[in-house]
């Protein structure tokens, strides 16, 4: 009786195991080769992904050199291509009480900077005069009034009125005339009338050596900057009232002639 039970019993067991060995083995399975290139191809996505982190990092550090490098390119660009580079600057308590032989004198201006060579014996009372009125900073913020392309560019109006009734009305004896009237010389305006120079000056922007039987005596030469001279607005060319100008100085000239480029400062360079 027993061993009639056993046997049904063991056949059951014997089935079920049967039928769970044969779905086991029956599902799919990787072969060796199959791992194998399972595991390379893992292993190329993970070098992928470090290559693609370095490149995040490279492309970073491109876009800020491209960001220094074109503020450098900006600065550059915004600089002023007509601005010299700065001279030594002598100190006005430096300066001898009378003007030497020979002296610079440097222009920084709204549109560049220009330096003049003065001569003492091309004009020896011109030269003298111009050092006082440099020493007491009188054309310091002086517009250019009067801008003839192809003739002169003049100056010498202080924008301070008083300035302009102080030395303005003081003349000073004429010079003989030693040399011509050449592009980049500096000489004093003046009327017809003899001994009539005073603070006014003129750049001759050609070779106008007609002026030279009418007594005007060069007595400085620009020696750098005369691309700025040239430059200079010549938008309103002799308009600007000179009456005016001694009367309300740069008042009026603002208010009138707003774009006129000016003297920013005049000084002593060795």
């Amino acid at each position: 009786m027993n061993k009639i039970v056993f046997i049904p019993i063991v056949l059951v067991l014997g089935i079920v195991s049967i039928g769970f060995y044969s779905w086991f083995f029956a599902q799919p399975r990787l072969t060796r080769v199959q791992m194998a290139q399972a595991e390379e191809a893992l292993k190329k996505l993970e070098q992928a992904k470090e290559i693609s982190k370095e490149n995040e990092e490279t492309g970073k550090m491109e876009n800020e050199n491209t960001k220094k490098n074109t503020s450098v390119v900006e600065k550059k660009e915004e600089t002023n291509p007509n601005t010299i580079p700065s001279a030594q600057e002598i100190p006005l308590e430096q300066m001898p009480e009378k003007a030497p032989d020979v002296f610079k004198v440097r222009f920084e201006c709204s549109n560049g900077n220009f330096t003049i060579e003065c001569h003492k014996d091309w004009a020896p009372i011109g030269v003298e005069h111009f050092y006082e009125l440099l020493k007491v900073k009188f054309y310091d913020s002086a517009r250019f009034f009067r801008v003839v392309p192809g003739f002169v560019v003049q100056f010498g109006l202080a924008g301070d009125p008083q300035l302009n009734m102080k030395y303005g009305e003081k003349t000073i004896k004429d010079d003989p005339v030693k040399q011509s009237n050449l592009k980049g010389t500096v000489t004093y305006a003046k009327s017809s009338l003899p001994n009539s120079r005073s603070t006014q000056l003129f750049i001759n922007l050609a070779d106008n050596v007609r002026l030279d039987s009418m007594g005007f005596a060069p007595f400085a030469r620009v020696i750098e900057g005369m691309e700025v001279v040239e430059s200079i607005n010549p938008k309103h060319g002799e308009a600007p009232d000179q009456r005016m100008i001694r009367m309300q100085g740069n008042t009026y000239l603002n208010s009138m002639f707003p774009d006129l480029d000016y003297i920013k400062r005049a000084y002593f360079v060795k």
